[in-house]
């Protein structure tokens, strides 16, 4: 199914993203001062993202969910709980870039520790659209609907990615070494 694989696809690409915030999230808790432009820059383009393709994707699958029985009601409910949960977090580390890059005091260890905590959150989202999500659009989602599905995804986000290509080399070397979590 084309579909169910660019979703997948870009999934993959979300992981490699938050693999590359891991990797300035671990250079900060080991003391160094990481590109907080480039976290920026990874932090605008993910809740574009979120807001773009992630929400209305939350509400394509609860509208599909409808009377579908006790455990579709149980797993759009989590998700959608866990994605305002994540949203949150996003934001909540979003707002204190704004202040580092204006030069406000934001001492660094709780940064680190919202951040660990918004990485960890978004990682086991992802593991549940893994997990719970995808399986059911597999088994439940005509031809037809994944095809909407698809026209969903944001149609700037292969030339975000290359804005973040020429922007930032360094960044984009990383997404394309990042695993990937379908290999």
């Amino acid at each position: 199914m084309a579909t169910l694989n660019q979703l997948r696809r870009d999934h993959a690409n979300m992981a490699r993203l938050l693999h590359v915030l891991s990797l300035r999230h671990k250079a900060l808790t080991q003391g160094e001062r990481p590109d907080f432009h480039l976290i920026r820059e990874v932090v605008d383009y993910i809740l574009d993202y979120m807001t773009g393709f992630i929400a209305p994707l939350e509400r394509l699958h609860s509208e599909h969910l409808l009377g579908e029985g006790a455990e579709a009601d149980a797993v759009s409910s989590q998700l959608s709980e866990d994605y305002q949960a994540l949203n949150k977090r996003l934001k909540m580390l979003s707002d204190n870039l704004d202040m580092i890059l204006m030069d406000a005091v934001v001492p660094m260890e709780r940064f680190a520790d919202d951040f660990k905590a918004y990485l960890d959150a978004h990682f086991a989202y992802l593991r549940a659209e893994r997990e719970k999500l995808f399986p059911f659009f597999r088994k439940h989602l005509s031809e037809n609907e994944q095809k909407r599905l698809l026209q969903m995804l944001p149609e700037g986000t292969q030339a975000n990615l290359s804005r973040l290509r020429e922007d930032y080399p360094q960044l984009y070397a990383e997404f394309k070494e990042a695993p990937s979590p379908f290999a």
